[in-house]
């Protein structure tokens, strides 16, 4: 009987087609975000923010926020603010993420670092701004049939994971490790559960506090999100190894030169394909109670360990 209703689960999420509904979603980001960022004086730093945020990507955070949101019972002209703000601090990430100090880094998303187009200190004013402006657009963006309770709690989402609890924490952690040979895997967790998780735990949960989850939901989102974010690392470990800089958009092989312990350097490349399909799964069933309402957040954790870039 549970073999026949995880077959039906799976037949369901087959049918949900995937591709358009990502098309449709990325121009709606992409067009909020391009609205979201006039450039006014001074225009340097707008023109630099605007560079990074506008550069492409796939949006999976954003997406992820309107997905959870709509799964819910919300809509997405509710958590668009919140979807633009998850891209904003992912964007300040990066843009931080390929300065000199951290993985000084030539490439992202295909074209020239901020660094490299605007120099060290516009970059790291650049990034600044994006996550100061995130916060306050969440605030003064968010319809006002969304109640101030919920806006409170995304604020407060955002900042844990965010600061020394969250994605500051593993960056922390990431770059005390890097060069040693004998990091434990729960130390590999550590960062990632906090450098890369934190943030799509917040895109997927803050998309639902939006929505009006209840507190049960909210666990449930957040051990949904808890899984694709550590199978979205172990990808994108594995993509390190076998992608090209035209793929990846970005340097390859920075890990190994770094010499910085990865998921396949504990576990090979198929045993960590595996652990991140195991994953996948896990995430899938915590939002089988929402039934077909869950298609799109189930097709899009199967995405993220498709992906080849």
């Amino acid at each position: 009987m549970v073999a026949a209703e995880n077959l039906q689960k799976m037949t369901e999420t087959a049918t949900f087609n995937l591709k358009p509904y990502l098309k449709e979603r990325q121009q709606l980001c992409e067009t909020a975000l391009d609205q979201a960022l006039p450039v006014i004086y001074p225009e340097k730093i707008y023109e630099s923010m605007r560079y990074s945020v506008l550069a492409g990507g796939k949006r999976v955070r954003p997406i992820l926020c309107l997905a959870a949101c709509e799964m819910i019972g919300g809509t997405i002209e509710m958590a668009m603010p919140t979807a633009c703000a998850m891209e904003m601090i992912h964007t300040m990430s990066l843009i931080h993420d390929d300065l000199p100090a951290m993985d000084n880094d030539d490439y992202r998303r295909g074209r020239l670092t901020n660094h490299k187009v605007y120099g060290e200190n516009i970059a790291i004013l650049a990034g600044d701004g994006l996550l100061a402006y995130a916060f306050e657009f969440v605030v003064t963006q968010t319809p006002e049939t969304v109640s101030r309770e919920r806006v409170l709690k995304v604020v407060a989402r955002l900042g844990k994971a965010l600061g020394a609890a969250g994605l500051v924490g593993g960056q922390v952690v990431d770059l005390d490790s890097e060069g040693k040979l004998d990091i434990s895997l729960e130390t590999l967790n550590f960062i990632h559960n906090h450098k890369t998780a934190a943030l799509l735990e917040a895109s997927v949960v803050c998309g639902g506090i939006v929505g009006g989850a209840s507190s049960e939901d909210i666990e449930r989102l957040s051990r949904y999100s808890q899984n694709i974010g550590l199978a979205f690392q172990i990808i994108d470990d594995i993509l390190d190894i076998t992608g090209t800089q035209e793929q990846l958009g970005k340097t390859a092989g920075k890990d190994l030169i770094a010499k910085k312990v990865t998921y396949p350097s504990l576990w090979g490349i198929e045993e960590s394909r595996a652990k991140a399909q195991q994953l996948v799964q896990a995430a899938c069933e915590e939002l089988a109670t929402f039934g077909k309402l869950a298609q799109p957040l189930q097709a899009l954790a199967h995405f993220i360990t498709s992906r080849n870039n």
